[in-house]
């Protein structure tokens, strides 16, 4: 079985909190052997239901209404399970999936003219999460971000925060929609109004690095 559901998160805009989706990613995370993809942008999208159809098992492919930033140049070497680096830095670990990967790109540049290198993980498979680089980042920077165009509980975040508090605990700051319902407004609005921008992911970062013991 592959679930394809469009028009995920609050960027569907107008329609309102009816129509946005922000809790999806947590309802499919705990039924068992469910497997969650969440691309990033076009390119990634194409991949992902191509890989998808050739896996076996239960898949839940989330998608997004508006237009995105492209992200990929190419998919070659995209692997279900495991995450992409995108960029690489030793201060702050920012692990980031849908369209908040270009976000995150964007609040790294914002980073690195204060000086500060930030580590950038597409995290497209929040299920089955890739164990090895997201410890491996939170090693090498000692402090994490996650961004994600969803809940703040069991989503990505949640997901990481699982992960590195039985296995290597670190600060891990979460960028998100926080315990609330979507509303009616434009997209770009509605990113502003619950704090979904590389601004926020910036400051997030910052949080995290002035947390690390």
């Amino acid at each position: 079985m592959k679930v394809c559901a469009t028009h995920a998160g609050i960027t569907v805009g107008e329609d309102g909190s009816s129509h946005q989706s922000v809790e999806d990613i947590a309802l499919m995370r705990v039924i068992p052997n469910m497997k969650v993809v969440v691309p990033a942008d076009g390119p990634s999208t194409a991949w992902a239901v191509r890989a998808i159809y050739h896996e076996p098992g239960p898949f839940y492919l989330r998608l997004g209404r508006p237009k995105v930033p492209v992200v990929y140049d190419g998919v070659a070497g995209l692997k279900i399970g495991r995450a992409v680096k995108l960029r690489e830095g030793r201060d702050v670990g920012i692990l980031a999936c849908g369209i908040m990967v270009s976000e995150s790109l964007q609040a790294a540049s914002m980073l690195a003219a204060m000086g500060i290198e930030a580590t950038v993980l597409d995290v497209h498979t929040i299920k089955p999460l890739d164990r090895e680089l997201i410890l491996e980042t939170a090693r090498a920077t000692g402090c994490l971000v996650t961004a994600e165009e969803h809940s703040i509980i069991g989503g990505l975040g949640g997901a990481v925060s699982e992960l590195t508090a039985s296995e290597y605990p670190v600060p891990v700051v979460r960028v998100g929609i926080r315990d609330l319902f979507g509303q009616s407004g434009q997209p770009r609005e509605l990113m502003e109004y619950y704090g979904l921008t590389a601004q926020e992911i910036a400051r997030a970062a910052q949080i995290s690095m002035s947390q690390k013991g």
